[in-house]
């Protein structure tokens, strides 16, 4: 397998190549053969292992027994080159040897890093070892109480304890409903109920219980509009006057808002919701009659509506939610 580093060297070219000689050739130093045998006997050879015989450095020489120094320097230029080649070879395979030793400990350390990473090998369970078991978790028989419900605050007399006036339920200046602003003008409250009634809806007030009665009047582009509160002390009476109810609530008139809906054709609606009834009257603040024709009265009638029904559920959603936060456990 390779890891990217230096390749082995290939193996040295053999002797007889042109131009190469083999690493095992030995190196001329200059020294003369000793003397051969008499003529006629042969000298068995000295070298060894098949290398060619050394040079004669005498040979071809002027025939007095001077050296041929030619012959003599050749040789020891011979012998530095291929010591020069022993030396960079060597040299070469000592450092492919340390490359694949320090290659080993590259793999070695990744692997133990890898290990290390992986929370090495999960430990083996002796057979004799017992796990003990995990508890199952224990769950309550008794199930939570449901939160509770904003109508029964709006619903029970008992439960019904935040204040109420005027202003709490109608509060601010003026009220938008579906991108349609409305100015607000005049407030009052009451607990004659009657006192602040048309026709026969003052007898069913009282008939039925009511305890006061809210109201405010909002203008919107020539069109007024007083909307009425009255609570009772049980939902059945609400419900009840709801159904019984004749004619209206008296329009309320004050804060920049002129009388309206007098000896004139009026928009008078009624409803409720838990202990509440309340009731709407809207028509033309310059006195003109109201027919099935007018859009804009009768929007503006359900918007007001729409309006106070948020607002007595809200009343209910506050007190709900402040009683489940103090029974809450701590």
């Amino acid at each position: 397998m390779s890891f990217g580093g230096p390749q082995w060297p290939q193996e040295p070219q053999q002797q007889g190549q042109q131009g190469q000689q083999g690493y095992g050739q030995p190196q001329g130093y200059g020294y003369p053969q000793q003397p051969g045998p008499p003529y006629g006997q042969q000298q068995p050879p000295q070298h060894g292992y098949g290398y060619p015989p050394p040079q004669d450095p005498f040979a071809g020489g002027q025939g007095d027994g001077t050296p041929d120094w030619g012959a003599l320097a050749d040789a020891s230029a011979a012998g530095n080159r291929r010591k020069r080649r022993l030396v960079i070879a060597g040299g070469v395979v000592a450092t492919l040897a340390v490359g694949a030793v320090v290659a080993t400990a590259v793999v070695t350390t990744n692997k133990k890093n890898d290990e290390a990473k992986g929370g090495g090998p999960a430990p083996t369970v002796s057979a004799t070892a017992t796990a003990s078991p995990t508890p199952a978790p224990s769950f309550s028989s008794v199930a939570p109480p449901p939160p509770p419900d904003p109508k029964d605050y709006i619903t029970d007399p008992k439960k019904d304890k935040a204040p109420l006036t005027a202003d709490g339920l109608f509060p601010g200046t003026k009220l938008t409903m579906f991108g349609r602003p409305y100015k607000k003008g005049a407030t009052s409250a009451t607990k004659n109920c009657a006192s602040v009634t048309q026709g026969s809806l003052g007898a069913v007030l009282q008939k039925n219980g009511c305890e006061r009665v809210l109201r405010a009047t909002y203008v919107r582009d020539g069109v007024a509009i007083t909307v009425g509160v009255a609570v009772f002390p049980s939902e059945k009476a609400a419900l009840s006057a709801k159904k019984q109810a004749g004619g209206g609530i008296a329009p309320l008139a004050g804060a920049g808002v002129k009388n309206f809906c007098h000896a004139t054709v009026c928009l008078r609606r009624a409803n409720s919701v838990g202990r509440y009834a309340y009731f709407t009257q809207a028509g033309f603040a310059d006195g003109t009659k109201v027919t099935t024709g007018d859009k804009p009265v009768f929007l503006a009638s359900d918007d007001l509506g729409t309006f106070v029904f948020n607002q007595i559920y809200a009343r209910g959603k506050s007190q709900a939610n402040a009683a489940a936060a103090s029974s809450a456990p701590r």
